[in-house]
Formats: C-alpha cells, sequence, structure tokens
C-alpha cells in the first residue's frame, strides 16, 4: 500500500490511550487520538500490517492539551500527556466501566492533584552517540534506540540531577557505556530509588564486569557531589539481556538498602525489592483496601504475592492474624526484616508458590477469613484463582494494576460462588494509561 492522507473521525479509545478509527472495514490504533477529534492520518502498511500516524487535528478535543515534556512524541513513558487532568480521569474511569461494570457499580476514581515527580523509582540506560557523545534515558517506544532525556517530568529531579553527574564523571574516570550490539564497554544502566518520607538515596550502577577500575575514588567524586545519596551498589549484569540487573551485587557504599515509611511503617528497600512507585497514591490505596475489608480484629488473612511485606504489616495493626506468601526468595527475606524494625509480632512469612500453599492449608483443613491478592500486571493463573476456590474464604480483597486482567479473573471468581461488593480504581500512574483499582469481593452465603 502507497501512503496515502484520510480524513476521519476517533470514535472510541483503547486501553492503552490509542484512538480508534476505521479504514478500509478495518480497525487501526493511533496514538496521540483523543475519541471524538477529527483528524487527518497517513494510511501506510509495514510488517504490523495497516497503521495510520496523525497529520492534523482539525476538531479537537476539549480536553486536548499541549503535552509538557519535549520527548512525549518518541519517549512511549507517558501516553496520555496530550490529555487535560479531567480527560486523563475520564479515559481511566471509562476504560475500568467498560471492562468492569458487568459485576458492580464503579466509584468514581481517586486522582492526583499534581502529576509532577511522583515516582519514586527512576531506570536510565546509556548509550553513545556518533559524536562519542555519553547520553542517558530511556528506549524510544519499539526500538533498541536510546531517547536522550535529561529531565522526566514525573520522576524524582534529585535522580535526574545525579544520573547527570554521572555522565559528566565518567568522561574524567575513562568509563565507556555499554554498548549491546557490541557487548563492550562497561555502565549499562543507572538505577535510583529514592525514600519520599525519609529522603534517602539509593544508586546502582548496572556493570557489565567485576572489574571497576577506581571505584573508590568514583564513589568519593559522586557522594561529594551529591551528599544526599544514602548508599551506592554495584550491580553485575554480564549477560546478553533485556533484564536490567544481574545476580552479583556489592555495596560501594552506605548501608545497601534505603528505608521509607508507609502508612506509618518503615520499609526496608533493597535494589531488587518491589515497592510500589507512587507512595501518595499507594497509601490512599492501601488505606481503601483496608475500609472496603471492614476488619473487626479478629481476622486471619492471607496476603499472597506479600513481595517485601507491606500490605501484611500494614493490615497487622487491623486483624488477628497475617500470613505473607513470597516466591521470591529474597523478598521474604526483606519481609521478615520489615517486621522485625516494626516490631510486628503476628505476621508470618512464607517462601512459596500461593497457589500451592492455598491448596495445602485447604487440604489441612486450615482456613482464612480474607485473602488480599496484589498480582502482576499479568493477573493471577487459573492454578491460583483454583486454589483461591478450594481456600474459600469469605472475602477477597483484589488490588490490581491492569483492569483487563482483573476482568478475567473476576469472570472465573463470579462464576464460582463469589460476588464483587465495591470496585474502586485509583490514579496510581498519571500521564499514562495505567490504572489501579481495588476490588472486594465477597463468598455467597449458603
Amino acid at each position: 500500500m502507497n501512503k496515502e492522507k484520510v480524513k476521519l473521525k476517533c470514535t472510541r479509545m483503547d486501553e492503552e490511550g490509542k484512538g480508534v478509527v476505521k479504514i478500509k472495514g478495518q480497525e487501526i490504533h493511533i496514538p496521540y487520538l483523543i475519541q471524538g477529534e477529527t483528524a487527518v492520518v497517513e494510511v501506510f502498511q509495514n510488517k504490523k500490517g495497516i497503521q495510520a500516524k496523525v497529520l492534523d487535528i482539525e476538531e479537537k478535543s476539549e480536553h486536548r492539551t499541549h503535552p509538557k515534556c519535549p520527548h512525549f512524541n518518541q519517549c512511549g513513558g507517558c501516553q496520555l500527556q496530550h490529555l487535560s487532568h479531567e480527560g486523563q480521569a475520564q479515559f481511566k474511569q471509562n476504560t475500568v466501566e467498560k471492562l468492569l461494570k458487568r459485576y458492580h457499580k464503579v466509584n468514581p476514581i481517586i486522582t492526583m492533584e499534581d502529576s509532577c515527580s511522583y515516582r519514586n523509582k527512576m531506570h536510565s540506560t546509556l548509550a553513545l552517540e556518533k559524536n562519542n557523545k555519553i547520553i542517558s534515558g530511556i528506549y524510544e517506544e519499539n526500538t533498541h534506540r536510546v531517547i536522550s532525556i535529561e529531565r522526566c517530568l514525573i520522576q524524582d529531579k534529585h535522580a535526574d540531577e545525579i544520573v547527570a553527574s554521572i555522565l559528566d564523571m565518567m568522561k574524567s574516570f575513562k568509563m565507556k557505556p555499554y554498548d549491546e550490539d557490541a557487548q563492550q564497554g562497561f555502565l549499562r544502566h543507572i538505577l535510583v530509588k529514592t525514600g519520599f518520607a525519609s529522603n534517602e538515596i539509593m544508586v546502582v550502577l548496572v556493570v557489565s564486569s567485576q572489574i571497576f577500575s577506581g571505584k573508590n575514588n568514583f564513589v568519593r567524586a559522586l557522594t561529594k557531589k551529591h551528599p544526599e545519596i544514602t548508599t551506592i551498589i554495584m550491580n553485575v549484569n554480564n549477560r546478553r539481556t533485556s533484564m536490567i540487573l544481574g545476580d552479583q551485587e556489592k555495596v560501594l557504599y552506605g548501608k545497601g538498602y534505603i528505608e521509607d515509611t508507609l502508612c506509618g511503617y518503615v520499609f526496608q528497600i533493597s535494589s531488587k525489592s518491589f515497592y510500589q512507585i507512587n507512595p501518595i497514591q499507594t497509601e490512599i490505596l492501601y488505606n481503601k483496601a483496608i475500609e472496603m475489608a471492614k476488619f473487626t480484629g479478629n481476622e486471619k488473612v492471607l496476603d499472597a504475592y506479600c513481595g517485601i511485606g507491606t500490605i501484611s504489616i500494614i493490615v497487622s495493626g487491623k486483624v488477628k492474624d497475617v500470613i505473607g506468601v513470597e516466591l521470591n526468595k529474597e523478598a521474604v527475606k526483606d519481609a521478615i526484616k520489615n517486621a522485625k524494625r516494626n516490631k510486628i509480632s503476628n505476621v508470618y512469612f512464607y517462601n512459596d508458590d500461593a497457589g500451592d500453599f492455598m491448596v495445602k492449608l485447604a487440604k489441612g483443613k486450615q482456613s482464612v477469613d480474607t485473602v488480599i491478592m496484589d498480582p502482576p500486571r499479568s493477573g493471577s493463573d487459573e492454578k491460583f484463582l483454583s486454589a483461591l476456590i478450594q481456600l474459600s474464604p469469605k472475602q477477597i480483597i483484589y488490588i490490581s494494576c491492569n483492569p483487563v486482567t482483573l476482568d478475567r479473573d473476576l469472570k472465573f471468581l463470579t462464576q464460582k460462588s463469589y460476588v464483587v461488593k465495591e470496585i474502586q480504581p485509583v490514579d496510581m500512574f498519571p500521564e499514562t494509561y495505567h490504572t489501579e483499582s481495588c476490588v472486594k469481593i465477597e463468598r455467597l452465603k449458603g
């Protein structure tokens, strides 16, 4: 197909915030196009089939706004910066309602007024441009080409400043960025984690070799420039992989972890710990989950996918006992440390597959009153959900970061003697299409 220009109207938006149009009877999904807009688009064909991109918008949506970030059209990290705050809230509300309203009325989404600098974790990839300039940023959408980004508006500004200092220091320390294709160079990625409550900052240098010449001088120079850094870790990743972190680590400075406070409890965060990236909205989300559960103080709770124990520990003061289950061995170690750090004695952590663990409980005729589940974006598998049905808790609090897989899992549960009682979306990720939801599910009586 030759390139051709077509004028058309966007009829709706998909779950990823792309505008949907019909071209020659086929639905085409176009980035940066808003429902209701009339636009001139360029239609072309590639390996993925018929594609289109916006050339000009003739009738704009009332929710269209000018993106604040100069990298918006390249980066792909923020998909909704062309939508106003109200437009983003409406899009996310509509997405959740479209998928989940058949189960229960959806509460109005809880939004975040200030969408700047909300992320407490920043990952930057390094590369060398043709003029031998070292750059850092993220991969351009659907490519392995690094887009140079000096300031990411949704990340903590200190993280950007630290990365800029490291790039500047690399020249004097004769440190080269890693080249994936040639498999040469030293520094692959920079990871920065910030404790918003503690103000502690962790810097993880992901390198290709254990030999780090001049590392002591490098650490001294970096901490002199940025005394706010409390720990620096060298992570060795010498594999040809898309995984950011390798298995080997060495603490170069500080205690090797940072701490942060969430809902009044202190948590230890290591380089590999999963910790919610938006602490302000996380407190709102977790408090909503506790409010939904209506705990009386006598319940036995199972926290599946417990990670470093955040939900388990936050819930512990509201119930009799909490069992946390997590497959990642390192996360379980962190969870145990976090319970001790907070002097919690009614939480018990197990390193096991959550589905297998629930089957064992059911076979042993042990019961729990509530299961709290916060699975990855892929949701839960049928093995886990079947084990959940077998354990048969009175209620389930399902925290989901993907309404599509949440819909799939709710369909399974509501066919197995459970009913949805409340759905609360929370905007944890402003400027992106991602939406978090908290759902209360009860077992039918009888």
